[in-house]
């Protein structure tokens, strides 16, 4: 079959935001006289910071700046809990975010400066507040909603923790009672939430564990019907593992790249990850990878997906589901910068975690969803690397669009080339810690090559040198260090 993906993703850079985390402003829509959790102080699960969707608004020049082009945001539907993965109703913006109308202001200062805005789905559960769920509560057998979900025996006991559920939760969670897909109402109701809000606006779905959801057609109409409404919608869906099943172009654009995740962060960190921010075998980035393990797992990864897709996934370093990178790595600057040059270089939408960009770290659910830190806390530098390397994303369609070639894979040192057309690049990393000098055997490039301009690195033309001799260019890499070299014939 045909695959068509959205054309604008191929080109985004995103940003994830957590609404309670990210900025928050004073507004009529937002409850007053709340007594939030100090903005800075250490995250607790269930506490509040008073983060808001005008907030984002007032930030939105930050990303401009930065290079941002399109935002995925975490949960922002009507919930108790500070996540929002326990919905309360789909067609009501927290209050706490500031309602539906702070959406509507969000979406247009979003778009009037070129930024796209896809929100989270969770379309698998509920919560115990959802209307639904609540009348099976109060009126057991009799609700008309009864059939909505799974319930097992009665009555039913979401509230009595001395009891075993007797009703289907997502994960065995009480407070997720899980959706019957099979009813028609129900599959009913979830498409015309998606159809909704794709009508009010924004700009595509992220999907809250789909592959919970195993009822056949069931994701092949979301995406029809989605897409008759707006053919350039994204849906990208949350599969940790191998997604071939759901990017064979009737499903999904692609998925949150947790498998990219893990090995880039096990070549580029190495024996600097902390194991104690391991502890899911879904996404670990150990053991350590050597240069040509990488290169297979790079290559294995590609093979999976149609070329179209491959293009339209949303790779990460981090998320609201893992420890921060720069905690993971045990505050390891050059590691986060090598794997932040790889992810700026590798197929597919990079997507930055909040924060992320200036340095602020984090371990384990809570912890990596702190309050966005005050100015004088940004690590600048690291903040300039993000900078330079979106800008050199955004300035070359061969880092957005281009193929994708291994060249190089000893060791600790990688080289690959992402190539379009007359626009042609080198990356090459060294993640050892001494400096090489690599020789690259020109006939391996797919193009001629007569000229190099080194666009990014620590390893400049100061510290290092490129040689084209007869059939050879020389790399000198510094130590813990990559760059980008533009070639031409």
């Amino acid at each position: 079959m045909q695959i068509y993906t959205p054309d604008w993703v191929k080109h985004a850079v995103f940003y994830q935001i957590f609404p309670d985390r990210f900025a928050g402003r004073s507004h009529p829509s937002i409850p007053s006289h709340v007594q939030w959790e100090p903005w800075q102080a250490p995250p607790t699960l269930q506490g509040y910071k008073g983060g808001n969707l005008w907030g984002i608004i007032d930030r939105l020049d930050y990303l401009v700046d930065l290079g941002i082009t399109a935002l995925y945001l975490t949960p922002i539907f009507q919930s108790a809990c500070n996540h929002r993965y326990h919905t309360h109703d789909y067609y009501q913006v927290d209050p706490i975010l500031g309602g539906n109308e702070a959406l509507t202001a969000l979406l247009t200062a979003a778009h009037d400066r070129q930024i796209k805005v896809v929100l989270d789905g969770v379309f698998n559960h509920a919560s115990r507040g959802f209307f639904f769920f609540n009348d099976i509560l109060e009126n057991g057998p009799y609700s008309p909603w009864v059939d909505w979900f799974r319930v097992e025996g009665w009555p039913v006991a979401a509230y009595q923790g001395n009891q075993p559920a007797n009703y289907l939760g997502w994960s065995g969670n009480r407070a997720l009672p899980q959706f019957n897909h099979d009813h028609p109402d129900v599959r009913e109701y979830i498409m015309r939430i998606a159809e909704y809000w794709v009508e009010q606006g924004i700009d595509g779905w992220r999907l809250d564990v789909p592959n919970e959801i195993k009822v056949p057609g069931f994701w092949q109409e979301f995406r029809d019907r989605v897409k008759a409404i707006n053919p350039e919608a994204y849906i990208v869906g949350e599969i940790w593992d191998n997604a071939q099943p759901w990017l064979t172009g009737d499903q999904f654009d692609g998925v949150m790249n947790y498998q990219f995740r893990q090995a880039c962060i096990a070549f580029t960190a190495g024996h600097r990850v902390d194991l104690a921010y391991t502890t899911q075998p879904a996404y670990a980035p150990s053991p350590a990878l050597q240069a040509p393990d990488y290169d297979q797992r790079i290559q294995d990864l590609l093979s999976w997906y149609p070329w179209d897709i491959q293009l339209t996934q949303l790779n990460l370093l981090s998320s609201h589901d893992t420890a921060r990178l720069l905690s993971m790595v045990h505050m390891d600057y050059s590691s986060v910068e090598l794997a932040t040059l790889l992810l700026f270089t590798f197929p597919g939408a990079p997507c930055i975690y909040y924060g992320d960009e200036v340095g602020l770290p984090g371990g384990i659910d809570p912890d990596c969803r702190r309050s966005f830190p005050d100015k004088q806390d940004w690590h600048l530098e690291l903040q300039t690397v993000h900078k330079q390397l979106i800008q050199i994303r955004h300035a070359h369609p061969a880092l957005r669009m281009g193929q994708y070639q291994g060249l190089y894979a000893k060791d600790q040192v990688y080289i690959f080339s992402r190539f379009l057309d007359e626009n042609r690049l080198i990356v090459a990393i060294n993640c050892g810690s001494d400096a090489v000098s690599t020789p690259l055997d020109l006939s391996l490039l797919p193009y001629p090559i007569s000229r190099v301009e080194v666009l990014y690195g620590n390893a400049s033309t100061a510290h290092s040198t490129t040689s084209i001799s007869k059939n050879l260019i020389d790399f000198h890499l510094p130590a813990r260090q990559g760059s980008i070299l533009l070639v031409s014939a």
